[in-house]
């Protein structure tokens, strides 16, 4: 996430009218694990069941033992994901054509004996958007993998290809042979082709890590390139019903990406970037995660095909805009536990403040300094944050979240990573021009902090407030005792103030069940398209008035049992309610069925809204000037 398991920018089901060379034969000269090359040939020609061959072929083992794993949790995910239960059919083939014996340790790990005589691995893949229909927890579309045969491949390599115990930095080079008209995108550097397979693809990579992070999709080609400054970007659109395709989501992508690069300056770390944009017909087993995943050199972006140009190009752009920024950080600046991450035994960073937050800051305030969104929409982008953030822990260190956060209780907690993780860069960027007289904010920070260290010079952890106190001033490292660290919440009204901003409560107009494009209900597909009511939402009158909650599930309406088409005939024909009417909900919370009734009123929301102070000083406004502009 990101992962933005990452941030999770869905789109509503419910929208009504929107809504590498290497030598053949049975024996091999013995390699250094230096210089050993693991070719993975990846079969998309021949799916049998869904399912693809990968045939991973090693040098020599001097061992007599050696294990195999596949990731159980990848970067940006900050979860566990266990991408081995989807290889089946594993084997270990001696130089003759036998197998070896192989112990399955758990759902990612192989312990192969006799190794010395290890010619190849042989498995088939399993891919996961055929799962997420069925009960249980899924692994997030945009990091997962699909596969669709003569139509679509999303690779998302740590699903199909894996890395022995001692050779994570040995070279890799993939084979993958694809069947006629589909064409792979991808930012992995292109190998020696073979003249005599044409059909096979060749891809290298110096190390595992850039194996998994450079995904692949195949489909038709539909791509656009253009250039961003020094970037070269590419986007690769796949749409099954050909709703949409990348020239006509060219234009806008290149306005935001310019914008992005403007707002960064010389902050750069890649000459080319790749967008993956994969759309979901939802139909069957189809991806349903939506957001996207993160990476160096490019992005995965999942979105749902049945939705307006406007709304997919909206929250694209919010989305790719979040995982761009991901170059800074933590792609650029990173602690060891990221340089070096163990994809089996990860141990987590203390930072996902500054890897989600800041990214997350950033992705709302280019948008300001950039002038694509008003001053008015970037001051209920923040209210919005600190609205959703309430429904989390408020008291909760950061720190201790980040570094604990594939646990309970703080894996729940995770998604506050791009609320509260926003605001506290918000609040730091404002103390830390006010400190400088204007002069420095958070990007100046994170500009310093990337000439100190790089995509190949890690922090260390523990060390990085520190550094940045360091570099900063004195004042910062209270900021950061307290609200980062420390388990104070933060005095957002004290922030508003400095800038000359406050706060006011207002009453709006909303529908019954939308305020605006944005749901108060929503469709659970897992669970018999069960309609319920959104949690982590402020409520409207309407449902506030009748006593629902979020989570609740509309089992019925006036005694008509709800499903997709009833509740969409009833939203419509909410336009025409009178306030007087009467309406009986039957919602089924926990285990319990409650019957709740009443009038439908007219529906309003109260909103707290972000305004400038009257009487304002030219000291606060020139803060705010800063602020807002750079």
């Amino acid at each position: 996430m990101t992962n933005r398991i990452k941030l999770f920018k869905r789109t509503w089901v419910l929208g009504v009218a929107i809504l590498i060379l290497h030598g053949c034969g049975t024996t091999k000269a013995l390699v250094s694990v230096e210089k050993a090359a693991i070719i993975a040939k990846i079969d998309l020609i021949n799916v049998a069941d869904d399912k693809v061959n990968v045939v991973l072929d090693p040098a020599a083992f001097q061992t007599d033992t050696v294990t195999f794993f596949i990731p159980k949790t990848v970067p940006g995910t900050y979860s566990d994901d266990n991408y081995g239960k989807y290889i089946e059919q594993f084997k270990a083939v001696d130089y003759k054509g036998g197998e070896l014996k192989v112990e399955k340790l758990d759902d990612n790990t192989w312990r192969i004996t006799d190794a010395k005589s290890l010619d190849k691995l042989d498995y088939w893949v399993n891919d996961t958007y055929d799962t997420e229909m069925e009960e249980g927890e899924h692994v997030f579309s945009p990091a997962g993998t699909n596969i669709l045969k003569g139509k679509n491949f999303m690779l998302n390599l740590h699903g199909f290809v894996g890395y022995f115990d001692g050779l994570e930095e040995a070279p890799y080079s993939l084979e993958i042979s694809a069947p006629d008209g589909l064409e792979p995108v991808t930012s992995l550097v292109k190998g020696i082709q073979d003249v005599n397979k044409p059909e096979t693809d060749v891809l290298v990579a110096n190390r595992y890590f850039e194996v998994i992070d450079n995904p692949i999709m195949y489909s038709s080609p539909s791509t656009e390139t253009f250039q961003v400054n020094d970037i070269a970007v590419t986007l690769s659109v796949y749409s099954p019903n050909g709703h949409f395709t990348a020239a006509g989501l060219k234009a806008g992508m290149e306005k935001m990406m310019r914008g992005q690069k403007a707002f960064l300056g010389d902050i750069n770390s890649t000459k080319h970037y790749t967008i993956i944009l994969y759309l979901s017909d939802m139909d069957g087993n189809d991806a349903t995660g939506f957001g996207a995943l993160e990476h160096h050199t490019s992005t995965v972006v999942v979105m749902p095909e049945q939705i307006s140009k406007e709304r997919l190009e909206e929250a694209i752009f919010d989305t790719v805009a979040h995982e761009f920024f991901h170059i800074v950080t933590p792609l650029t600046i990173h602690s060891n536990e990221i340089q070096f991450f163990d994809f089996n035994d990860p141990k987590m960073s203390m930072h996902l403040w500054m890897y989600e937050g800041t990214t997350e800051y950033f992705a709302n305030l280019f948008q300001i300094q950039q002038g694509l969104i008003t001053e008015e929409d970037f001051y209920q982008r923040l209210m919005e944050k600190v609205e959703r953030s309430k429904t989390f822990d408020d008291r909760m260190s950061f720190t201790e979240m980040s570094k604990n956060i594939l646990e309970e209780p703080y894996k729940d907690n995770y998604a506050n990573v791009y609320e509260k993780g926003a605001l506290i860069n918000m609040a730091l960027d404002i103390r830390l021009r006010e400190l400088s007289y204007g002069e420095r904010g958070v990007l100046w920070l994170m500009k310093e902090l990337s000439k100190k260290y790089g995509d190949s010079k890690p922090f260390e952890d523990d060390k990085l407030i520190d550094e940045i106190v360091a570099m900063s001033f004195p004042e910062i490292r209270e900021f950061f005792t307290t609200h980062v660290i420390g388990n104070t919440p933060i005095d957002y009204d004290s922030y508003w103030k400095k800038v000359g901003l406050r706060t006011t409560e207002q009453e709006q107009s909303t529908g019954y069940f939308f305020d605006g494009e944005i749901p108060y209900i929503d469709v659970d597909p897992s669970n018999d398209n069960a309609i319920f009511v959104r949690e982590g939402i402020q409520l409207n009158s309407f449902f506030n008035s009748l006593g629902a909650q979020g989570g609740d599930i509309i089992k019925s309406v006036d005694g008509k049992i709800t499903n997709l088409v009833n509740i969409r005939l009833l939203i419509g024909q909410s336009i025409d309610w009178d306030p007087d009417k009467e309406i009986e909900l039957v919602v089924k919370r926990g285990e319990e069925e409650i019957t709740l009734s009443g009038k439908v009123g007219v529906p309003t929301l109260k909103v707290v809204k972000l305004v400038p102070m009257e009487g304002a000083s030219e000291q606060q406004k020139k803060l705010r000037e800063a602020w807002l502009k750079g």
